[in-house]
């Protein structure tokens, strides 16, 4: 059965087109930290590498024209902070980081996450002017949550008793430093709601530095103060420092010390009053401006989805891919070429001449020894049956009888056996061991 021809029917280059269109309108711009693996660095000047914690992993690529801009070279297993937005390798349908800037994790993660949840609280209105809490025209009772041994109770309790000294105090005493810090300044702000014996809250503590100032940089304390129904001030660090707790509480003072100020009945008390309007107009701008500043991002991230660098860069990367391919391929078939030659190395050794030479030369040697130890059986053997045969030989020789005393007579080369073979005219020569005597005959008898 067919499918229906609409508009619902997608080719696979289509859907992930769609797909990276939606992932990088969705993900225009993400802060993350994590652990670089897989780090590659091919010819093109382009970086590739993998961006993981303990239970999960995104590829990422960053482009020569951002990474040109890193102080250093990242390497596997380095801890970093990264700007990215979330895109699609459309030829494989991966998705992946792009990322934009890239820096070392330490106390800038602190400021990556500040910003994060700078931002993450703004969008839920945790900053809204709408939100913020008036102070009172009249304040009588004054309650600070920080530290009852700090710097920063000395310095407000100094203010007050110079300016006010009218004034009520009750310190909600907690810490202002460490793990638990967190949990004990949203239980004191809780308390104080629910006891609502004073007019008004400071919330704060002395300078330091960035990590030490992280408590009033927590979520759940901003929650806690963004709840409150009493007014707040936070007056954390000195006047350079600001924290999250400055955007959601109802004031921002600079100091503690300015803080006190700002809840002391005096002359002064309707500059204070403008300055406090000023910075809220203040606040609001830099609100209305980040709010610009996010749509302009988006604009120009549904931009470069048309741009035709983002088309380069997908060909590049998969160039840079192909060429890596390529590259194994060319090492895989040389070590097999390799191990080709190697074994036919082998085998031609095996049969070459001077082989075979060698091996023939060796069967050769061993043959003329056997020949030369069989000759030599053979010739002392047939010197045995010689000596046999001499011995034997010996035993029935006339010249062995001659030796015994016998002797030989013969005439013209006959053997005389008989005195009918003696011819009296001619001589007779008789053979004796050691030597002939011929004689004459003179008679027969």
């Amino acid at each position: 059965m067919g499918y229906p021809n609409n508009n619902k029917t997608y080719s696979v280059s289509r859907l992930n087109r769609e797909i990276r269109s939606l992932l990088e309108q969705g993900f225009a711009s993400v802060q993350l930290t994590g652990e670089i693996s897989n780090f590659v660095a091919p010819a093109s000047g382009h970086w590739y590498f993998s961006l993981k914690d303990e239970k999960a992993q995104i590829k990422a690529a960053m482009w020569r024209g951002n990474n040109r801009y890193c102080n250093h070279r990242p390497s596997n297993g380095q801890q970093v902070v990264v700007q990215a937005r979330v895109s699609v390798y459309e030829p494989r349908g991966d998705y992946q980081l792009i990322v934009e800037q890239l820096a070392p994790a330490g106390e800038g993660l602190l400021k990556q996450q500040f910003d994060a949840l700078k931002m993450q609280l703004a969008a839920q209105g945790l900053f809204s002017a709408s939100h913020k809490k008036p102070l009172p025209n009249i304040i009588n009772r004054v309650g600070v949550i920080t530290s009852a041994t700090g710097a920063a109770i000395k310095d407000i309790l100094t203010v007050l008793k110079r300016r006010a000294p009218q004034l009520q105090v009750v310190i909600y005493p907690a810490l202002v430093q460490g793990e638990e810090a967190k949990q004990q300044i949203c239980k004191q702000i809780a308390q104080a709601n629910a006891r609502r014996e004073v007019d008004v809250l400071i919330v704060g503590r002395g300078g330091g530095s960035l990590e030490d100032l992280w408590s009033f940089n927590e979520e759940s304390v901003a929650q806690a103060i963004f709840t409150s129904s009493l007014p707040i001030i936070s007056a954390v660090g000195h006047e350079i420092d600001t924290t999250i707790s400055d955007y959601v509480a109802d004031v921002r003072a600079p100091t503690p010390s300015a803080a006190a100020e700002l809840v002391s009945p005096d002359s002064e008390a309707l500059k204070q009053r403008a300055l406090q309007l000023l910075q809220y107009l203040q606040q609001a701008f830099d609100r209305r401006l980040e709010q610009a500043s996010q749509r302009l991002a988006n604009f120009e991230a549904r931009l470069q989805l048309q741009h035709p660098k983002n088309q380069l860069m997908q060909q590049a990367q998969r160039i840079d891919e192909l060429e890596q391919r390529l590259t194994r391929a060319q090492s895989n078939l040389l070590r097999q070429k390799q191990s080709q030659y190697h074994l036919l190395q082998h085998r031609f050794d095996r049969l070459h001449p001077e082989q075979k030479i060698t091996h023939y030369k060796q069967v050769v040697d061993s043959l003329s020894d056997k020949l030369y130890s069989a000759m030599e059986q053979k010739l002392n053997l047939q010197r045995h049956r010689l000596a046999v045969s001499s011995a034997k030989l010996d035993s029935v020789s006339p010249l062995a009888v001659l030796a015994r005393g016998y002797s030989i007579a013969k005439q013209a080369d006959t053997v005389i056996k008989s005195v009918k073979d003696v011819d009296p005219d001619k001589p007779i020569t008789t053979q004796l061991a050691d030597g002939e005597v011929i004689s004459l005959v003179k008679k027969i008898k």
